[in-house]
């Protein structure tokens, strides 16, 4: 399995990441996750749907928190054929409840804990945390990576601008 150093850092700690680093133009790698229902869902699952997957490291840290959140903001106009898929390792009895509480309704959170899955076949699995690092990939109606953004710092939020910019020329 592949391991790149000096992508990511915590707290200016430099961590691993583990898997594949696809590009732009790359056909996405069509992975299992798990739903808040446990039940298996896959990225061909949203086919014909422009599709922007974020991935965070714990809904239950502050900066996922208001991630996860302004991008549940933005899909309310970003219409119907636009799904924002939220990734993480947290267990889908975990983002249930985050959802519930936070009111996140139009952000669709997926659990990447069981096998990993997502994380090595995007290239943004940490070796020694075992979680996601922040990153941002826009998959489009035919299923190929349009744009990608992976945020040097775990603490950082990703640019916004940046991502919602991407949207609109792919869109």
């Amino acid at each position: 399995m592949e391991e790149r150093t000096e992508q990511v850092t915590m707290k200016g700690n430099p961590l691993t990441l583990v898997g594949s680093k696809i590009q732009v133009g790359d056909k996405a790698p069509d992975t299992v996750f798990l739903n808040n229902d446990l039940e298996p869902v896959t990225l061909s699952d949203y086919r014909d749907q422009l599709c922007v997957i974020v991935s965070v490291p714990s809904l239950d840290t502050p900066v996922c928190d208001m991630e996860t959140r302004r991008f549940n903001q933005e899909a309310e106009s970003l219409g119907q054929d636009v799904k924002i898929l939220t990734v993480s390792m947290d267990l889908p009895f975990a983002q249930k409840r985050w959802c519930g509480a936070a009111g996140v309704d139009r952000v669709v959170t997926l659990s990447d804990h069981r096998d990993a899955a997502f994380g090595t076949a995007y290239g943004v699995l940490i070796k020694e945390l075992r979680l996601l690092a922040r990153a941002v990939f826009i998959i489009d109606r035919e299923g190929v990576v349009r744009y990608i953004q992976l945020v040097k710092e775990l603490t950082q939020e990703p640019d916004y601008d940046a991502v919602l910019s991407a949207l609109k020329e792919i869109a």
